[in-house]
């Protein structure tokens, strides 16, 4: 494990061992098996960041369930843009079903706000966020996320599937940038 690693122009320390991370998705995945016992739902992924989150995260799930991806876009470095822009549409049929969206991190919740916007209008039976970040003094939105995995200040991050400019994704474990 590195105590502080570069990103482009960026320097990263350590914040959160991927020893911690593990311990808060097996405590969320508890909250789900007992919220979902005897359910079937949809679990949506958002990518590219909660690619780890998800597959960590079904692995500790005891209920049936459907795996999919979407992909929504509104940042731009280190900052949200503000805009929502899809690019991997919804491409399953949720009518009536429980839907799951799993969420490496919220922030402003505009994102999620338009997936849940769109879920509605597609009618599923329901639609629960599932975030492994959550930091809500960032929301901008009439959004809850019934299962945060782990509550943050406002600081950027990287590691377990989240990135600066596309790097840093691969990492184990969360660093959070070093104000220069």
């Amino acid at each position: 494990m590195q105590k502080r690693v570069q990103l482009h122009d960026k320097a990263f320390e350590l914040s959160i061992p991927q020893t911690e991370i593990q311990e808060h998705v097996r405590k969320i995945a508890a909250r789900l098996n007992a919220d979902y016992a005897g359910k079937h739902p949809v679990i949506l992924a958002m990518l590219n960041g909660a690619f780890m989150f998800c597959a960590d995260l079904v692995r500790e799930l005891t209920f049936p369930c459907e795996i999919h991806f979407t992909r929504f876009s509104s940042y731009s470095g280190t900052q949200s843009t503000g805009q929502v822009t899809e690019i991997i549409g919804l491409e399953c049929d949720v009518k009536g079903r429980d839907v799951i969206i799993v969420e490496d991190i919220v922030e402003t919740g505009l994102t999620l706000k338009a997936l849940l916007e769109k879920l509605h209008l597609q009618n599923a039976a329901s639609a629960n966020i599932c975030s492994m970040f959550f930091k809500p003094t960032c929301l901008k939105t009439n959004i809850t996320v019934e299962y945060p995995a782990m509550v943050i200040p406002d600081d950027f991050i990287v590691g377990y599937g989240l990135d600066y400019n596309e790097a840093g994704r691969e990492l184990k474990d969360i660093y959070t940038l070093v104000q220069q």
